[in-house]
């Protein structure tokens, strides 16, 4: 492994477009395969100190080697390595169970792989879902999410410069799990659609949309959403946002239940259900949630 080509042009490069903290140590995820470790020696690169964070969720025969390719360049690079274990069992739901067991050992604020390809995917779920234009934001850019400029292509790239071995996930390849297909399937058939590009073009759509997002999330803050009457004349867009920001618990109400609430605020009906055996009552022009 030759650690001094991080003073090669392509390395600087990559820094340069990454969103890392101003200040060390950091904690990163690191599963094994290309995007995090990568994550990882940028992150040492930038002299960040990284403190990688290795998962075994214990799905598949060979993942402790996994931990042990992770091990490896942490020693190299005079890295902390720090190992975790959780237990699934394969199923139902899957995908969601293990994000949710990674998350509960996790430390909070820890950096991520994340890259521009898989913002493409996650916008791309978010519209088949259902999503509005929260989801259609996709992952909002922050210093725990520092390669989201960088395209999954760089950080293959960069470990093969490096002579990093990686892990195969082969539950990548899974035809189950809806990603996998708007991976290998969807963004193929629309680049070859488009003639170019995609995952550029929805990486960059949903950065201005996030930029839209937080604006018009200001905007709606400054409405009263108790007042009756202001909500039902304030412009639909942002009586909306303001609606899907009172009922939020973690989760923002859908379509269908911030509309019940502005017909109660126009007087429609004096009363309607939000779910979760809560109402949204109207009484003397106010709305209050029972």
């Amino acid at each position: 492994m030759t650690l001094d080509v991080r003073e090669s042009a392509f390395v600087r490069d990559l820094i340069t477009r990454c969103n890392f903290p101003d200040t060390g140590p950091v904690d990163c995820a690191v599963s094994g395969g290309p995007d995090s470790l990568a994550l990882l020696y940028l992150a040492f690169a930038s002299g960040l100190h990284p403190i990688a964070h290795h998962v075994d969720h214990g799905l598949r025969p060979g993942s402790a080697g996994e931990a042990d390719l992770v091990a490896a360049l942490c020693d190299h690079l005079g890295a902390t390595f720090v190992a975790h274990r959780v237990t699934l069992e394969d199923g139902p739901n899957l995908e969601a169970r293990a994000r949710a067991a990674r998350r509960s050992v996790l430390p909070l604020g820890v950096l991520t792989g994340h890259t521009a390809d898989d913002q493409a995917e996650t916008v791309l779920l978010n519209l088949m879902r259902g999503s509005g234009t929260d989801g259609l934001g996709g992952m909002r850019r922050s210093t725990t999410k520092p390669l989201l400029a960088l395209r999954r292509s760089e950080t293959h790239e960069l470990c093969r410069d490096l002579g990093i071995s990686v892990a195969t996930d082969e539950s990548n390849l899974d035809p189950r799990f809806r990603r996998n297909r708007v991976r290998h399937e969807l963004i193929p058939l629309i680049d070859e659609i488009a003639q170019r590009d995609t995952v550029a073009v929805i990486a960059r759509a949903a950065h201005l949309m996030a930029d839209d997002e937080q604006l018009l999330d200001e905007l709606a803050q400054g409405i009263d959403v108790h007042d009756a009457i202001g909500l039902a004349r304030a412009p639909l867009p942002l009586s909306r946002r303001a609606i899907r920001q009172w009922l939020s618990d973690p989760y923002p109400p859908d379509f269908a239940t911030v509309e019940r609430v502005l017909e109660v605020a126009r007087g429609v009906h004096p009363s309607c259900d939000v779910g979760r055996g809560r109402r949204v009552i109207r009484s003397r022009q106010r709305l209050e949630l029972g």
